[in-house]
């Protein structure tokens, strides 16, 4: 049984290699990324029925709101669309950037002196597979917050812990995207991309993307070649949510303390959450200028966990990596910046500390309403990174894609 789901009417953000963000405002057939650009771009120029913009501000599609112009800026809304961008780009020597939803990246204060490719296909079909599983198939532009909404009402297990995540649906597969206890790896079936190399579309099985902790193909050996343009998730109808997260699981007990949650009730708690840290989008909020999650969990031996427990004052939490060696475990950034002597609401110039969550840095500004420069943001990131490398021996990774430095 198959059935072409509802599309939604508002823009997905910009999708494919660099990840995930926010909606924007609605463009048009012929619109560029927001309203009042064309009037104060450069030249527009069209090649064959796709229309190429040029000095298109990247600040405002992005959740950190800093960064300069991309020199060329297109929206593609099908697989031939893409076709013609990439080979428009190819011809004239441009590099190339897929921007995602623009939540997980820092857009340098030049800009990108390239072509900034806004893939804008969009949709979601579901069929029942003969195993009795739910496929959601959703095209790389479509919202992520779409897709566990669709699942949900489907009342069907496998993503509701990732609830609230800004992005699109393309962006899930490039960086495994994860939280509270799930991953998109494990329900990812197929991904469909274009090889930028052969100039051919290609499909990956979940075990062909190499995925791991907040990696995959897409984001280390082979960055920079695929354009992902669709992704099919495989669900559990009927399924139970997972409860695995100790903060999550401890939520879930306090709301429902006689009966276990349903899908929809955990996907709430853990917008609930999330919006607690400053990290729900939500209109005003001075914390979700940010990236999100501005470094990585690093993943350490047992070893190097007990010598920083043994000297710590208060023991880290610590986790599985998900490697499968024993050896190995996740510590908490929060928990090292924090021990490494930042505080929330700690600033450098512009920069700073989220006031809710360690791990986010936000725009700040001078004046509390946003301003800061990526230089700012980048001196403040590394700051902390030499703390915590100075007491505890970690060099903390991190996670949002820089473009144009």
């Amino acid at each position: 049984m198959r059935n072409r789901l509802r599309s939604f009417c508002c823009d997905g953000l910009l999708t494919g290699i660099s990840g995930s963000g926010r909606p924007s405002a609605r463009a048009g057939a012929h619109s560029g990324p927001a309203a009042g650009d064309r009037e104060s771009s450069a030249p527009v120029l069209y090649s064959g029925s796709l229309e190429i913009l040029s000095n298109i501000p990247l600040a405002p599609l992005t959740t950190f709101g800093i960064g300069g112009p991309a020199r060329w800026f297109v929206r593609a809304a099908s697989e031939d669309d893409i076709l013609a961008a990439t080979a428009w780009a190819r011809e004239r020597s441009l590099p190339l950037f897929v921007l995602g939803g623009g939540s997980n990246l820092v857009v340098s204060d030049a800009g990108f002196n390239g072509l900034v490719l806004h893939v804008a296909l969009r949709g979601i079909e579901s069929e029942r597979t003969a195993a009795g599983e739910l496929r959601l198939r959703a095209a790389a532009g479509e919202p992520w917050e779409n897709c566990v909404g669709q699942a949900l009402e489907a009342c069907a297990a496998g993503i509701e812990c990732l609830s609230g995540i800004p992005g699109t649906a393309g962006g899930t597969p490039v960086q495994n995207v994860g939280a509270y206890g799930q991953e998109v790896s494990s329900v990812i079936d197929a991904v469909r991309a274009f090889d930028l190399n052969e100039r051919a579309f290609v499909e990956f099985t979940a075990a062909e993307c190499g995925f791991s902790y907040r990696r995959s193909r897409f984001n280390t050996i082979d960055r920079g070649r695929f354009i992902v343009t669709r992704v099919d998730f495989r669900l559990t109808p009927g399924g139970a949510p997972t409860l695995r997260y100790p903060e999550l699981q401890r939520a879930a007990e306090a709301a429902y303390p006689n009966r276990a949650p349903s899908l929809a009730e955990v996907a709430a708690i853990v917008r609930r959450i999330r919006r607690s840290k400053g990290m729900l989008i939500v209109e005003g909020d001075p914390d979700c200028r940010s990236a999100g999650s501005f470094f990585k969990n690093p993943v350490i031996s047992n070893d190097l966990f007990r010598q920083i427990a043994a000297r710590s004052a208060s023991k880290p939490a610590h986790f599985p990596a998900g490697t499968g060696d024993p050896n190995l475990v996740k510590i908490p950034a929060a928990w090292l910046i924090e021990q490494a002597g930042f505080a929330k609401g700690y600033a450098l110039g512009g920069a700073a500390i989220s006031s809710r969550h360690t791990l986010a840095l936000v725009n700040k500004g001078p004046d509390g309403r946003g301003g800061a420069t990526a230089a700012e943001i980048l001196a403040l990131a590394g700051e902390i990174s030499a703390a915590v490398e100075s007491r505890f021996g970690i060099r903390l990774e991190m996670e949002p894609v820089l473009v144009g430095f």
